[in-house]
């Protein structure tokens, strides 16, 4: 077992991670090292849910339209845990999830030993721009395709690509699934109120 006073002093793995007790605490887990961070407010909470109920909505639709015996993909919850990096361990969890259906890992008892292919970060007022592109870099580097970071201070949102193309979209306009959920956007103004 993992204890705090080893938390400041050594590398954490990502099955210690696993048994740590965070007594209702955020945790992470970068090259090593235990993140924690306060539970999300309120606010974070509705934009990240308003964004997983939508794309939760396209799945359904998608996978009846195309009369297919499964969704294009699983959507996953705040907080679930991918292990990006091994030796030392990187375990991030994304406000929303989507893994392609072909992709979905055999063991659904511990972290996924794989990167989403859709990353989706809600931004708090109090998130540090450098430590949100670390995240965006994670995603990206482990294999993610696509990472939506949404500010709800800023009304908008950008886009990160595994091909390095970046987009910066307004409140006006709309996030699209591109080659990961074809066909699907989202506008943005929505999310908000």
């Amino acid at each position: 077992m993992f204890s705090r006073t080893d938390a400041a002093t050594e590398l954490m793995t990502a099955e210690q991670l696993l048994e740590y007790d965070a007594k209702g605490m955020r945790t992470e887990l970068v090259r090593g090292r235990l993140i924690v961070r306060e539970p999300a407010k309120y606010y974070h909470g509705f934009v990240a849910m308003r964004v997983a109920v939508r794309i939760g909505i396209f799945l359904e639709r998608d996978q009846v339209e195309r009369r297919a015996p499964h969704p294009l993909g699983e959507l996953l919850a705040a907080e679930t845990g991918f292990t990006l990096q091994r030796g030392p361990d990187t375990v991030r969890a994304p406000d929303v999830a989507f893994v392609a259906w072909a992709r979905r890992p055999e063991s659904r008892n511990s972290f996924a030993e794989m990167a989403p292919d859709l990353a989706v970060e809600v931004l708090s007022p109090g998130d540090r721009a450098g430590e949100t592109l670390a995240k965006v870099a994670d995603w990206l580097n482990a294999g993610t395709a696509l990472v939506w970071v949404i500010n709800p201070t800023k009304r908008n949102a950008r886009v990160y690509r595994a091909d390095g193309r970046q987009s910066l979209l307004n409140h006006a306009q709309s996030l699209d699934g591109e080659a990961i959920l074809p066909g699907f956007t989202l506008p943005i103004a929505p999310l908000f109120d």
